[in-house]
């Protein structure tokens, strides 16, 4: 649980989390590639790149034979948040305002009085035009936070819309500053106001992640969608270097699912599939034989599931409920918003036999689609076998979300024992 807890810590933005997860990996032994750049790789040995901000791809190679496979498993880095506009600086009485928009499908209400702290990525003057410097930034205390409308006044108001323009507006002081922000990323990154180009900053919930319940089984925790499914990863990945596997174990932990995965460093681009093409060229396989490997390895789409909520009951299948505590699940869907099917589904559960791990099987209500996940994008233009897999959760979107922690330790085996066990186990 403390590796889900740091992750959960440090990836307070996209950009935090997959730096993080880099940064351990190099720790325990991986090697950096270019993704630009020829490759030069070994088996035993274990890779990261980080081809844009906010995304990385981890790749373990064991020692390759016979059974030898493909084992992909993909997750994302970012979590439903309030990204903060340019120009943001809201006139207003006596106190600094700070104009934001949703970035993702976040529950709004839970954003109200909360402490949120400001982070992201600060574009500075570089070298030259086409090479800016780029600087991190996260900040170690609360800047705003949102204050709610007090019953008393919001009765006639109470079943509406939140209107997001007017209501989801965070209040960063009781001063009136035209000009506050910028002066504020002066003072934090030591630059002059006339270096500072651009900005991606997003607004955090600062709480820190808590152990709950009186057995203290459960986990709440902001961000638990889908940085779980990242701590995981990193989990799995650095136990591939202790260990003598045999497969190409990859880890991908793209940036923008939760606002449909289509850009550069999202899924549902053609990333993943040149970097495949680079490890077979790296490896010295023919392509032919590359791609027919491809096609016989496995996909492993990690991302959280809806569990049963019990004051709502009505809003889980009558007949394949999923509850927190009760193991890792598999997603299925007539729709293919899962990837999984009848034969990966059987693996999944084969595995999970033999590592002697807990799953249960969601299959979302009828007129509830749910959400999609990175496994059909990234099998539509990579034909291979996969399965959708994650932990329950409840207040999915929320700015506090809720897990068990039993749950994730079944997770992080999942993803151990899949990269582990070879074609012929």
């Amino acid at each position: 649980m403390e590796t889900l807890k740091q992750v959960i810590r440090e990836g307070v933005t996209a950009f935090h989390g997959a730096a993080y997860v880099k940064q351990q990996l190099l720790q325990c032994g991986f090697q950096e590639l270019q993704y630009g750049a020829d490759w030069k790789v070994e088996q035993g040995r274990g890779y990261v790149l980080m081809p844009y901000p906010a995304m990385l791809i981890a790749i373990s190679i064991g020692e390759l034979g016979e059974g030898s496979a493909l084992r992909l498993a993909a997750a994302h880095t970012d979590s439903p948040c309030l990204k903060v506009k340019s120009n943001p600086e809201l006139p207003g009485k006596c106190c600094v305002r700070m104009n934001v928009e949703p970035y993702g499908g976040l529950l709004k209400s839970t954003w109200f009085d909360r402490p949120l702290g400001i982070a992201g990525k600060v574009v500075l003057n570089g070298r030259d035009v086409f090479h800016p410097e780029v600087r991190y930034m996260k900040s170690e205390q609360a800047i705003c936070i949102i204050p709610s409308l007090a019953p008393h006044l919001s009765k006639e108001n109470k079943q509406q819309e939140i209107d997001v323009q007017r209501e989801l507006i965070p209040i960063a002081g009781s001063y009136e500053d035209a000009d506050f922000l910028s002066v504020y990323l002066e003072q934090v990154l030591q630059v002059q106001r006339n270096e500072i180009l651009d900005y991606d900053l997003y607004l955090y919930n600062m709480e820190q992640p808590e152990e709950t319940g009186i057995r203290g089984d459960l986990f709440t925790a902001p961000r638990i969608d889908n940085l779980a499914s990242v701590a995981a990863l990193l989990e799995a990945m650095e136990e591939t270097v202790s260990s003598k596997h045999k497969n190409i174990a990859v880890a991908a932990m793209f940036d923008n699912e939760e606002i449909g995965s289509r850009s550069k460093q999202g899924a549902d681009s053609v990333l993943l599939l040149q970097v495949l093409e680079k490890l077979g060229t790296a490896l010295g396989i023919e392509e032919s034989e590359w791609k027919a490997g491809i096609a016989k390895g496995f996909l492993l789409s990690l991302d959280g599931a809806q569990g049963y909520h019990p004051n709502y009951s009505d809003k889980s299948d009558p007949t394949n409920p999923v509850y927190l505590g009760k193991g890792v699940v598999i997603k299925t869907s007539a729709s293919q918003r899962y990837v999984t099917d009848s034969e990966a589904s059987a693996i999944i559960k084969k595995l999970c036999f033999y590592a002697d791990i807990p799953w249960q099987q969601q299959v979302n209500r009828s007129g509830m689609p749910g959400g999609q996940t990175l496994g059909p994008m990234i099998s539509s233009y990579l034909p291979i076998l996969g399965a959708d897999v994650g932990i329950p959760m409840l207040a999915m979107h929320s700015a506090r979300e809720l897990a068990a922690g039993g749950d994730y330790q079944a997770l992080v085996k999942l993803v151990k024992a899949f990269y582990q066990y070879g074609a012929s186990e």
